[in-house]
């Protein structure tokens, strides 16, 4: 990837940006793209050498210059760069975002988080199903009646703005055509087919914007027997195998604890924006991407299903157990419980002789992995008896420093209180309109040249139609009146 340096300043950093909205048609320049990277400039500048020059740029004699130029209009619509004018990765992608509940919104948010713009479009009849799904919710400040928003909303909506727009109406279907072509990229969860009988479907949107990336995220693709059956993170999780290796041994099969397959959808997803906008850059073109939750739940299933693809054998729970590498569980201690790894035969040296337990490598029964994988009850046993005689915090302050992985089962007051969290700052604080003060799980990954943040608290419904209507598509009041009126807004 192409890499801005800190010192080339707000106007390149807006420029790249605009370059991958644009697309490299309108701004393949050899002195840009050999600002950072010079070999990836000749990559680049080598698979976009047959696109068609932009009008303005043709017969022209190739630039003297050595300092880039500016890429970016003066009449572009780019929010300015956040974090005292350096760029996030984002700035200047501007995404339609269609989608509700949890894959979708988790997606969207991670964008806006890195920069993007996102106008989040919602029935003005309640808006998200999530802002609903209570308790708890945040309440209001300034109106004990009123309940607030929910934390299930408000977990996965920061960074973007929110639009009442009734598509099913032909004026609301005008505004999304419209808002589609300022976009970059469109994300929506909705059935197969659905968006189509609105002229809301990727096709249609093309033949408006084609450099319109387009996402859609469903429960089983837009292909296949299954493809117009609605997705819930729960049936997946039963459909796809998830459950039947979740849950202790002897028990029945059970859900992870959080929708782990919504979220990782979002993540699939996310990715495969970023991967589509890099393509446009090269093409000057957008494209659809197919995103399901069973796909993805299929991908993650990872070495456990490539066990079973390779060996035929059908997996089972282990509970907080691993199939194939031990000692890797929880162990109960006098008053609690620890998770302990041996994950190789070092570690397991030093487990043991923290354990008091010095003979056990030694012991023919536990030698190797191998070993003990084969004899694991005889191992286990051993080290639970160890283990409770004493207190957890005796165990936890014996093992510190010692190069063996551990750690206490933390309840969700001591996840948020550990200090790598406050370190690493992922709880962050946020002003809201009508909860005032709200603390948010913060954004997991850091970047060397700019600093992703909530800028913009999760939003009221419909607090920015206004704003969008007026700003973005240059609506006048009268025309944002009889929207109004036509029940399109």
């Amino acid at each position: 990837m192409l890499r801005v340096r800190a010192h080339s300043g707000r106007a390149l950093a807006q420029g790249f940006a605009a370059f991958a909205r644009a697309g490299a048609s309108s701004f393949v320049s050899k002195s840009v793209l050999t600002v950072a990277r010079p070999q990836a400039a000749s990559r680049l500048l080598s698979t976009t050498s047959t696109i068609k020059q932009h009008p303005k740029e043709e017969n022209q004699a190739p630039p003297t210059h050595t300092s880039p130029p500016p890429l970016l209009s003066q009449e572009s619509n780019a929010p300015a760069p956040a974090n005292g004018g350096l760029a996030l990765p984002l700035d200047g992608i501007r995404i339609l975002d269609l989608t509700r509940v949890l894959a979708g919104p988790y997606c969207t948010q991670i964008l806006g988080d890195l920069g993007a713009e996102v106008i989040k479009v919602e029935n003005p009849k309640g808006g998200d199903d999530t802002r609903a799904w209570g308790p708890p919710f945040a309440g209001n400040q300034h109106d004990p009646a009123d309940r607030g928003e929910s934390a299930y909303f408000l977990s996965v909506n920061r960074n973007k703005k929110s639009i009442t727009v009734n598509f099913r109406t032909k004026e609301g279907q005008a505004i999304i055509h419209d808002l589609a072509k300022r976009c970059d990229i469109l994300v929506e969860n909705y059935v197969p087919g659905k968006l189509q009988k609105y002229g809301l479907g990727y096709e249609q949107l093309k033949e408006l914007n084609p450099k319109l990336i387009y996402a859609s995220i469903t429960g089983y693709g837009q292909t296949g027997p299954y493809a117009t059956r609605p997705g819930y993170d729960c049936i997946i999780e039963a459909e796809a195998g998830l459950m039947h290796i979740t849950g202790e041994s002897t028990g029945p099969p059970v859900m992870v604890g959080v929708a782990v397959t919504d979220l990782t959808t979002g993540l699939y997803a996310h990715g495969a924006i970023m991967a589509a906008l890099l393509a446009r850059a090269k093409t000057g073109r957008g494209q659809h991407i197919d995103c399901s939750l069973m796909d993805s739940q299929l991908a993650t299933l990872s070495d456990i299903g490539s066990s079973f693809l390779i060996s035929g054998q059908e997996p089972h729970r282990w509970g907080a157990s691993h199939p194939i590498i031990v000692p890797y569980q929880a162990f109960p201690t006098r008053d609690s419980r620890i998770m302990l790894s041996g994950g190789n035969d070092g570690q397991f040296k030093s487990l043991c002789r923290i354990l008091g337990l010095e003979h056990l490598p030694t012991d023919i029964r536990f030698r190797s992995n191998s070993d003990r994988v084969k004899h694991r009850d005889d191992l286990i046993k051993i080290m639970t008896e160890r283990l409770q005689e004493h207190d957890n915090q005796h165990w936890l302050k014996a093992f510190e420093g010692q190069g063996v992985p551990y750690t206490a089962i933390n309840d969700f007051a001591h996840t948020f209180a550990h200090p790598q969290v406050a370190a690493r700052e992922m709880v962050q604080e946020v002003e809201h309109p009508k909860a005032g003060k709200l603390k948010l799980i913060g954004i997991p990954v850091k970047y060397s040249e700019s600093k992703p943040s909530v800028r913009l608290p999760p939003p009221l419904l419909g607090q920015h139609t206004q704003e969008i209507l007026r700003d973005v598509l240059h609506y006048d009041a009268e025309k944002v009146d009889s929207l109004a009126t036509a029940g399109a807004i």
